[in-house]
Formats: C-alpha cells, structure tokens, sequence
C-alpha cells in the first residue's frame, strides 16, 4: 500500500515544515509515503470563499482518479482514537486498497463536488485546526499508526 498526502498549498512556517519532515522521514520506514502540494495562485485569493473552493476542486478533482481511495481530511468526518485508526488503515490494507489519498483543502474547506467523490472523511479533532498544522499533527498520527501496527513502543496505552 502506498500513501499520499493531497494538499492545497505548501507550508510556508518552517517550523511547522520542520515538524513535518521530522515524522515523515520516521513514516518512510513503514510504508511508501509521499505529499503532492497543489499550488492555488496567489492572484485568485480575492475571490469568494465560495469560488476559492470551486477552483481548489477543479484541481484536486484533476488528481483523484490516480487513488483507490480517498480520504477527506475534514472537521465533519468521522473521529478515531489513534488504535482506531491503525485498525482502519490495516482493513484499507486487506482490502486491497494500493493508493490512498489523504486530502487537505484550503482554509475554507472542501466544495461539494469534493465530498461527492471521495470514498471517507476523518477528523483529527472537533476542533478546528489550520490546514498547515494539521499536515503535521496527520503525519504524526499516521506514523504512530504504523508503530501500533508493527507492535513499535512509540505508542502507550
């Protein structure tokens, strides 16, 4: 199984880059994992939220039929405990699933055309965190899933 990390627009905190490469380069030694930023022009962020969303969609809608599965990364979606969500990526895995998308919009969500196409959505939290912060809070939970699955100490409980 393979895993991608679909986002809207790069980090640019590089204390938040730095976190993220810490558990990404930990996560590679698990699985194939790799982030595809698509860049949203700088031009376009005067307009509504509204069309914001549309034109992010147009984008990611152009890159989703690479993936067996795709995964909204939304405050709407369904929460797990991090043992939760190491189950449900291991069943992802049985499936047969070869390419999971995990995909974080914009700061103003994902447009319907989004939700319409994608297969799941998890929350990481009822609260609402930005979407630079959550690759890495993600990234880490993904690498913790991992330790949990190969029996790792990362994880206590």
């Amino acid at each position: 199984m393979k895993i991608t990390l679909l986002q809207i627009d790069k980090t640019d905190q590089p204390w938040v880059n730095e976190g993220f490469e810490l558990y990404e380069k930990r996560l590679k030694h698990y699985i194939g994992f790799q982030t595809q930023t698509i860049v949203y022009p700088k031009a376009n962020r005067n307009k509504s939220f509204d069309q914001q969303k549309k034109e992010e969609a147009s984008l990611l809608l152009k890159e989703f039929p690479k993936f067996d599965h795709i995964i909204l990364m939304d405050e709407k979606g369904k929460s797990y405990s991090s043992m939760k969500f190491s189950e449900q990526l291991n069943k992802l895995s049985i499936s047969g699933k070869k390419h999971i998308a995990f995909v974080i919009g914009g700061p103003y969500g994902f447009d319907e055309s989004v939700y319409a196409k994608a297969n799941d959505k998890i929350s990481l939290s009822e609260m609402t965190f930005s979407h630079q912060m959550v690759r890495v809070f993600f990234v880490e939970q993904l690498y913790r899933a991992f330790s949990i699955l190969k029996g790792e100490k990362y994880h206590h409980e």
